[in-house]
């Protein structure tokens, strides 16, 4: 590549400002990347709660559901499900963490009173609420895990994606700028010597010419000054 740049000085400045300004940005982003791996590790560390707390959910849920199956049946059961008139509502927002939009999952309706399942006092069991209690548990744990997991997701794409920008500045082209660089200043130094000998060589010569000059100036007065004596003579 760098055969391909030419040998001037105005593109070895034009380089030095990319050299700097690709320096700066490389510094930026390593900056970058690791702030965005120290965030990434405080979601995975919740992330990790998180999963542990909507298994433990999840295997509550089915024990109270199996249990009230076997105390109630089915159809009690799937009655009381039906009975169900309002259901949860879910609201995303947006959050920044260090340039990255992630989401913020807020729900609503999701836990709920007796009264407000449907299905009446008359109609339930200790069994029931229980479970139903259960599986709004399991659905908040459910809710919180997608809205860690999703955030996740997002900061290992941007982590990945910095690093690539980080490897691309650090090992393709800041090596090529240096190349460059390294290529104009060397072609710059031969071509400032060559100059100097060049100048050398003119110098040398017009000393010599002058030297010549002279010598022939002094032949010529010599010359006339013979020629003077012996025209006194006659």
């Amino acid at each position: 590549m760098a055969k391909d740049v030419k040998p001037t000085r105005k593109n070895l400045m034009a380089i030095e400002d990319r050299i700097d300004l690709s320096e700066r940005g490389h510094d930026t982003l390593e900056q970058k990347r690791d702030g965005l791996i120290m965030e990434f590790m405080d979601i995975l560390d919740q992330a990790q709660d998180v999963r542990s707390d909507m298994a433990d959910d999840y295997e509550t849920a089915q024990r109270t559901i199996d249990m009230a199956r076997a105390m109630e049946g089915d159809v009690a059961v799937r009655g009381a499900a039906a009975a169900l008139k309002e259901h949860p509502e879910i609201t995303t927002r947006s959050k920044n963490i260090m340039g990255v939009v992630v989401p913020q999952i807020e729900s609503s309706k999701v836990k709920k009173n007796l009264d407000e399942r449907g299905y009446g006092l008359l109609g339930s069991s200790a069994r029931i609420d229980e479970a139903a209690d259960a599986y709004e548990e399991l659905l908040e744990s459910i809710i919180l895990a997608a809205e860690v997991e999703t955030a996740m997701k997002k900061m290992l794409e941007e982590i990945e994606t910095t690093k690539r920008r980080v490897n691309a500045l650090e090992f393709t082209l800041l090596p090529q700028l240096y190349e460059n660089q390294e290529y104009i200043e060397q072609k710059l130094e031969e071509q400032e010597r060559e100059e100097t000998f060049r100048l050398k060589k003119i110098k040398d010569k017009k000393e010599e010419e002058e030297k010549a000059e002279r010598e022939e100036a002094q032949a010529e007065a010599a010359t006339e000054a013979e020629s003077s004596a012996d025209a006194a003579d006659a």
